[in-house]
């Protein structure tokens, strides 16, 4: 049966608003407003939410901005404000929310910024954009998405960092209850000039290197000490070694070449994080009692081991071998950023990628034996992360290459001849920006499914 042509509209209409299509937000006028510039709205009655004040309670006492949906499903509204600025001027937005009855708060409370001049029109992005796409008359910057961040006694804080574009008189801010029977408190929201982040520079490394399958691991190991050598002479803070680099290469099946993590091998590559003071990452087969995995570890300039990640997709090889598939997806917090990792077959599917960015990974590092470059390139534009791939494929094969890959899918630096080393410096402070899709980054905890 087909459904009928209304339901399909609202469905689309639906869609829109999720994506950001609707970007002048809601346009019904007002029910209630405060002197404190606060309003509220919906952009159509039958959806709106109730909305409701306090000036006391709330986070510390600061009083709260209340949005209640009250059991309806579809519901779309939000409170806004109006706040003056300074076109070229770093600003700091903050504000702190309180769910109930909410599914899936990243996508229905949450908090957008709209740039706009004396008028009231949207204004361009000063920012310089992503080149060679929809290179025709400069967009209208579209809303600023403003992260989750920690969540302490129930509420979570919501913040960003922006600079206002150069013809910027306004910021619109806008605080949402949508798509949820639930309700929302914000409280202690504001909206201030600050100081430019800090630039966040590292320099990634990609070794593209096989080895030539000693008789022992350690044999494996050895091989790579001038190429970490080589990487801290090129100052890398980050070196991606291949995949279960100690039996690459080597007879034995998975349970009889694995070892524990820690063990020897992440030992030997411990002792070269800690002598060239840089993290490192590799693959190997790791037992754990009776269970065998294909693990990456992250080892500090410490030498300490920082995390590890459990393989959690398996080709048929590993499955028939008796390897155990992983079941997290562990983001660890270093000097650097925040590191997530992934394994050869993990590439082909893009759930574990995404798993990663949506736990915070700002940098993937790939110990990958071989996978189709375009798919490499695809999960470092559909998630924007810095993707850095160790592989043992020459470029001859037109499959999987070493290399850094940036949001936008482009080959920062790539390794051409085994044995090379290359390295390309990133700012991690530094955001990417495409003409209509703005921020695509900060989309996508509202957006995704």
């Amino acid at each position: 049966m087909r459904k009928p042509i209304g339901n399909v509209r609202v469905a689309i209409v639906k869609l829109a608003v999720l994506c950001g299509l609707l970007a002048a937000g809601p346009a019904a006028p007002a029910d209630q407003a405060a002197g404190d510039g606060w309003s509220s709205a919906a952009p159509r009655e039958e959806i709106s939410p109730k909305f409701s004040r306090r000036d006391d309670g709330g986070r510390d006492g600061k009083g709260v901005l209340a949005i209640q949906a009250g059991g309806r499903e579809g519901v779309h509204g939000c409170w806004t404000r109006t706040f003056g600025v300074t076109g070229g001027t770093w600003y700091r937005f903050e504000a702190f929310r309180k769910a109930a009855g909410v599914d899936c708060p990243r996508r229905c409370v949450f908090a957008t910024i709209e740039w706009r001049d004396a008028d009231g029109k949207r204004v361009p992005f000063g920012e310089p954009l992503v080149r060679g796409y929809l290179e025709r008359a400069r967009p209208p910057a579209g809303p600023e998405y403003p992260a989750d961040e920690e969540t302490s006694d129930g509420w979570t804080r919501v913040a960003g960092t922006y600079l206002a574009p150069p013809k910027a008189t306004q910021a619109r801010v806008d605080l949402y209850l949508l798509e949820t029977p639930g309700s929302v408190e914000w409280s202690q929201v504001t909206f201030a000039a600050t100081q430019p982040p800090a630039p966040r520079k590292v320099r990634l490394a990609a070794v593209h290197y096989r080895p030539n399958g000693g008789k022992t691991a350690a044999d494996n190991c050895r091989q790579f000490i001038p190429l970490i050598a080589k990487a801290a002479e090129q100052k890398a803070d980050l070196v991606v070694l291949g995949e279960v680099v100690p039996s690459a290469c080597r007879a034995g099946k998975p349970a009889d070449v694995a070892e524990s993590v820690p063990g020897e091998s992440t030992k030997f590559f411990a002792d070269l994080a800690r002598k060239h003071r840089l993290h490192i990452v590799l693959s190997l087969y790791e037992r754990d009692k009776h269970l065998v995995y294909n693990t990456a570890v992250l080892l500090g300039p410490g030498g300490e081991l920082i995390g590890k990640y459990r393989k959690v997709t398996l080709p048929t090889s590993e499955v028939e071998s008796g390897v155990t598939c992983g079941r997290d997806y562990g983001v660890f917090q270093t000097a650097l950023g925040k590191i997530g990792m992934m394994i050869c077959y993990d590439g082909f599917f893009p759930e574990v990628a995404r798993n990663l960015t949506a736990n915070g990974a700002e940098i993937i590092a790939w110990p990958v034996w071989g996978c189709n470059p375009q798919l490499a390139r695809a999960r470092a534009i559909e998630n924007h992360v810095y993707l850095v791939s160790s592989t043992y494929e020459p470029p001859t094969s037109n499959w999987m290459l070493s290399g850094v890959w940036s949001h936008t899918g482009d080959l920062l630096a790539q390794g051409e001849k085994f044995s090379d080393v290359v390295v390309a410096e990133v700012d991690l402070s530094r955001r990417t920006l495409w003409p209509y899709l703005d921020d695509f980054r900060a989309k996508v905890e509202r957006h995704r499914p």
